[in-house]
């Protein structure tokens, strides 16, 4: 485990309570080994959600008036979920500082659940520590730019848009078919076709079966919609 003094100087923190650092990277399971009592992440992820979901919302709401209510909840949450906030995580090497108990096994770089709620105790910590304004200023120096370039598309359920505009007019559903698998196993590509009644309305290719078949069936709403 590295010196957490090491990690907050990529922000320019100057602590003024490194005790709620600690607490912020300390795992449950450390508590057995060091017989002490909710000396860990667990009460400051709970502030840390509210402060992260709190500042994602006034960012995205400035930085992005094309959005309607809908979409810029969709965009927070998809920036705030699990995978979200590990990805995040890994970006500063938050894992590299976490510590853990004996009773701990496996790949802590890995463990996305546990990456997000140490990711969230760290910002309450940064909260009770310097207070909002300097909170909210790491906040939008890690995500501002990803709120900018959001694609909210990518969001989208391209596969139930179109089986809801088929059973519109039709009972029968569509259905998708891998045509095509390239690359390394580490590396996959797949190339899926979406069809009604035996006739081809599209195709996609992606780094996964289920992406393939969302732009398939993209590529099936977008020729529908020029006709």
């Amino acid at each position: 485990m590295k010196d957490l003094k090491e990690f907050l100087k990529q922000f320019n923190i100057v602590p003024k309570h490194p005790v709620l650092y600690e607490q912020a990277f300390t795992h449950p399971s450390y508590n057995a080994d060091a017989n002490t009592k909710h000396h860990d992440y667990e009460r400051l992820e709970f502030l840390g959600d509210s402060v992260i979901d709190l500042c994602i919302a006034e960012m995205s709401f400035i930085a992005r008036s094309d959005l309607n209510q809908g979409n810029l909840t969709k965009m927070r949450a998809a920036l705030v979920n699990t995978n979200g906030l590990s990805t995040m995580a890994r970006k500063y090497n938050l894992h590299e500082y976490i510590r853990l108990g004996n009773s701990f096994s496996g790949d802590i770089s890995k463990a996305n659940h546990i990456l997000e709620n140490v990711f969230e105790a760290f910002i309450g910590a940064l909260y009770l520590d310097q207070g909002f304004k300097n909170t909210k200023e790491v906040l939008v120096n890690m995500f501002l730019d990803s709120i900018k370039k959001f694609n909210i598309d990518e969001l989208t359920d391209y596969k139930s848009r179109l089986q809801e505009e088929i059973q519109a007019e039709h009972r029968e559903s569509v259905t998708y078919e891998l045509i095509g698998e390239t690359g390394p196993a580490h590396d996959k590509r797949f190339k899926v076709r979406v069809l009604f009644d035996g006739i081809e309305l599209g195709t996609g290719e992606g780094s996964t079966k289920k992406e393939a078949e969302q732009l398939a069936a993209k590529a099936a709403l977008e020729k529908e919609a020029s006709k």
